[in-house]
């Protein structure tokens, strides 16, 4: 992450994010944060994932929650058609890696972590969540595999839109979550002439202690 600030400028402080011992609780802080001062999106993060040949893939998601202490499993939740190009990639090697960069605040956070499907309960619980019509394209887009125009995708929209015409939205069988359960979280801060604050917190697997490592920019 480049610094093109000019040196004179004005610096922002970090604050004392380097003397946390636990991850999450400086994640949740950050988050808040980026809520308050990102324009749109302080959610998104761009989500990487390795296809069957080895290649690495990246993409933008949306994080959809953060588990509360104590769950199990805490990790960073999100949800995809199961058949589309990332949630084959995971299924097939459920390992990622995600990144949040919240511009305004000049904060980066790195995540890396063994992937589980979320219980469908979950996934039916955010499901009714959703607009109505992201519900409907839930049900029509053949996420990732070819489109002929677009003229076909509104007219699958409209199909659907049809057949539930009345009552609720069901969640469709191939759309559900994924949670992202960290074995290392890095956190970043800018600071002028590019000597930045990186604090590292790992584990050895889920459920383990964490330590943490301060490291040169």
């Amino acid at each position: 992450m480049s610094d093109s600030r000019p040196a004179a400028e004005t610096e922002v402080e970090p604050g004392d994010f380097v003397a946390a011992d636990e991850p999450f609780a400086l994640f949740g802080d950050w988050l808040r944060e980026a809520t308050k001062h990102e324009p749109e999106d302080p959610n998104a993060m761009a989500l990487a994932t390795v296809d069957s040949q080895g290649h690495p893939n990246v993409r933008m998601v949306l994080l959809k929650a953060v588990d509360p202490i104590g769950h199990p499993d805490r990790g960073f939740v999100f949800f995809t058609n199961y058949e589309s190009a990332k949630g084959q990639e995971l299924q097939a090697n459920p390992h990622a890696a995600i990144d949040f960069y919240w511009k305004s605040l000049r904060r980066q956070v790195r995540v890396r972590g063994p992937v589980t499907k979320t219980t469908a309960e979950e996934a039916d619980e955010y499901f009714a969540t959703r607009h109505r019509t992201s519900q409907i394209g839930a049900w029509a887009s053949k996420q990732s595999r070819p489109l002929e125009s677009r003229f076909a995708l509104e007219k699958a929209v409209a199909g659907e839109a049809a057949r539930y015409l009345l009552g609720e939205v069901p969640r469709p069988p191939h759309w559900s979550g994924f949670r992202i359960t960290p074995v290392q979280i890095e956190f970043w801060h800018a600071r002028i002439s590019r000597l930045h604050e990186r604090v590292v917190f790992t584990r050895p697997a889920p459920g383990e202690e964490w330590s943490k490592t301060r490291l040169y920019p």
